[in-house]
């Protein structure tokens, strides 16, 4: 038997079920059984997989959906890990993070505000509220961060944002294009709802960023905010953020 905490936060009973149908069909010729276990705990998601074929199972949920790490021990400085934002918290001017760790209690990752100033705008002087719209940063946003201190008696890290991250803000900034951050839904789902409204002629591609996180690149010109509520009346239990590249010349 194996126990694995996947890389994925769900944000319903539906979408629970929806991972494991997906995993049962997709090991329906192996001997290889996969249960969800208890109720998530900060919303990530365990399974049990059993049978013959088990390790064959495991490196395929590992490679295809991702799998958090099992304890502290695990966690060396330098390891970049996908993770998902757990807080903002403006008293105390850091990002907390939630990287997967459930035993025996949750282990956050901490980014300071000065490390945020240093990495994402050359040390230029912003409020970490200020930092959180211009990038589109919210509690449940999954991010890659890299580990700069294990704080094994105090059950943290201390971290940064990992290189790949980095590298997709300044994508997104020099792109000049608006984009849509979609948290709580699937790739299919998002792509019926652009049909249904026909926004797919204002958008350029969908890009998932976590199993149910969805970014949408909107075209030259569209303002990503006023397709806030043409998308939103067909999504109501999502959230929905915007990335503006404009907003960084104000």
């Amino acid at each position: 038997m194996t126990v694995l905490t996947l890389l994925a936060k769900v944000y319903n009973k539906g979408q629970l079920r929806q991972i494991e149908m997906s995993l049962q069909t997709t090991f329906e010729d192996l001997d290889a059984q996969v249960q969800i276990l208890d109720k998530p705990v900060n919303q990530w998601v365990k399974v049990k997989v059993t049978g013959e074929d088990e390790g064959i199972a495991k490196s395929y949920i590992t490679k295809q959906i991702g799998v958090c790490p099992n304890s502290l021990d695990e966690v060396s400085v330098n390891t970049e890990l996908k993770s998902y934002i757990q807080k903002i918290d403006n008293t105390a001017g850091e990002l907390i993070v939630d990287v997967g760790i459930l035993e025996p209690k949750p282990v956050y990752a901490h980014i300071p505000l000065t490390t945020l100033k240093t990495q994402l705008l050359e040390e230029k002087e912003e409020s970490l509220k200020k930092i959180t719209e211009l990038f589109a940063l919210s509690v449940n946003l999954p991010v890659s961060i890299k580990v700069k201190k294990v704080h094994t008696t105090e059950n943290i890290i201390e971290a940064e944002f990992a290189p790949v991250q980095i590298e997709m803000f300044k994508n997104w900034q020099k792109s000049l294009l608006d984009r849509l951050i979609i948290l709580g839904t699937t790739t299919d789902e998002v792509t019926s709802t652009l049909e249904r409204t026909r926004l797919n002629r204002d958008v350029i591609n969908t890009e998932a960023i976590g199993l149910f996180e969805q970014v949408l690149t909107c075209k030259l010109g569209t303002d990503a905010t006023g397709l806030i509520p043409r998308i939103g009346r067909y999504m109501r239990n999502t959230q929905i953020l915007v990335f503006n590249p404009k907003n960084f010349n104000t």
